[in-house]
């Protein structure tokens, strides 16, 4: 019994994963390099 619990408590998880994901990479990473990478690169604009 316990097993089955478990087994449906894991799908239940992967089926919210899928529909909600609660990773979203976009939110996390830049697009295009940043002021940082433009310091190194000698080319800041005043």
């Amino acid at each position: 019994m316990m097993t089955m619990i478990i087994q449906l408590r894991d799908t239940l998880r992967v089926v919210r994963e899928f529909i909600a994901p609660s990773y979203r990479p976009e939110r996390h990473y830049m697009r295009g390099p940043g002021p940082a990478c433009a310091q190194r690169n000698h080319r800041v604009q005043a």
